[in-house]
């Protein structure tokens, strides 16, 4: 199945929406500039009382020391990293976080062994969950409501046999669409299915991951 991941999760009853959804991932944003931005103690405060089958996400911008320790003192299992400068993502970097990494990229190219600023050797790909696409931009990472071209980033060749979650513009009434252009391993949804920044519609995120199921078993 389709793995899914609720992000923007600012509160425990956001969190516990998203798990009795059947959603795979729950995600916390740690940007200053995101109206989603939560302190480590409030994570961690969330993590703790979510099911150890669900993944702990945290969203980051750019690498830095910080990213471990948050990372550690929230509970995280994911990390994911958007990287639009140096430094770059290295093989030393990864195997220094407590938990697996998801690439993100806003429209970046992909190379053989390069995403976007994270070069990634093959002997550390087992730390790499997923390549995650976004319609952000340098200035607004993610989060900005609207999706990239679908179309033309079909070729699958493009990421270098890695997974792929689909993020940007997401919602229960196009998440369909999308998963048949793209075939992801995965899809992400923040203010898709919010009532207001940083605040969860329960029937939008129920609806979301019902539509991401419906589209499984229709490619079954």
């Amino acid at each position: 199945m389709t793995w899914v991941k609720i992000c923007g999760t600012t509160n425990l009853e956001d969190a516990l929406t998203a798990v009795e959804a059947g959603a795979d991932a729950v995600g916390f944003v740690f940007y200053e500039k995101s109206p989603r931005n939560v302190t480590v103690e409030a994570a961690r405060e969330i993590v703790e009382k979510l099911p150890e089958r669900v993944e702990k996400v945290g969203v980051f911008v750019g690498v830095s020391p910080t990213v471990a320790d948050t990372s550690k003192r929230a509970g995280l299992t994911v990390a994911q990293i958007y990287v639009h400068t140096q430094p770059a993502l290295t093989d030393e970097y990864l195997t220094q976080l407590p938990c697996r990494v998801i690439p993100a990229i806003s429209l970046g190219a992909i190379g053989e062994d390069e995403l976007c600023g994270f070069r990634v050797s093959q002997k550390v790909r087992e730390h790499v969950v997923a390549t995650l696409i976004d319609s952000g931009n340098s200035e607004r990472p993610g989060g900005t409501g609207g999706h990239f071209d679908w179309q033309a980033m079909a070729d699958p060749a493009r990421y270098a046999g890695m997974n792929l979650v689909v993020a940007g513009g997401l919602t229960p009434e196009n998440v369909g669409e999308a998963m048949g252009i793209l075939k992801p391993w995965g899809v992400d949804v923040v203010s898709g299915v919010e009532a207001r920044p940083g605040k969860k519609d329960p029937e939008k995120v129920r609806a979301f991951v019902r539509a991401v199921r419906q589209m499984d078993r229709r490619n079954a």
